[in-house]
């Protein structure tokens, strides 16, 4: 059991450091989000992906936002069917809601069935 655990740790810091790289190329692109957005880093990184990933199931992350409307983070999610979902964090990284992209590219709430 021990060795499943680190295994999971130790593939989520590996997304998490891929999803820095993602979000730091996607940040330098320009995009066309409000230039007042903060990717999230470090620590925070870690756990606020941790936290989206385990809600969602698995996936990688392929953006980050810090102060996002919704909560404290807003974690994007590309799960393995393609399809994309926003999940929301408050400060202790607990989930307030997810929102996920409908097939004509904008969005819709996804219902929470925790």
């Amino acid at each position: 059991m021990k060795d499943k655990l680190k295994g999971m740790v130790i593939a989520v810091a590996a997304i998490a450091a891929l999803g820095v790289g993602g979000v730091t190329i996607a940040g330098a692109a320009g995009g066309d989000d409000d230039a007042s957005q903060k990717s999230i880093s470090g620590n925070t990184l870690e756990k606020a992906s941790a936290a989206a990933l385990d809600h969602t199931g698995g996936g990688e992350v392929t953006e980050t936002e810090a102060g996002d409307e919704e909560g404290a983070y807003e974690i994007e999610v590309r799960r393995e069917d393609g399809s994309s979902v926003d999940v929301h964090l408050n400060k202790d990284f607990e989930v307030l809601s997810q929102v996920g992209d409908d097939d004509e590219g904008g969005e819709k709430d996804d219902a929470d069935d925790d």
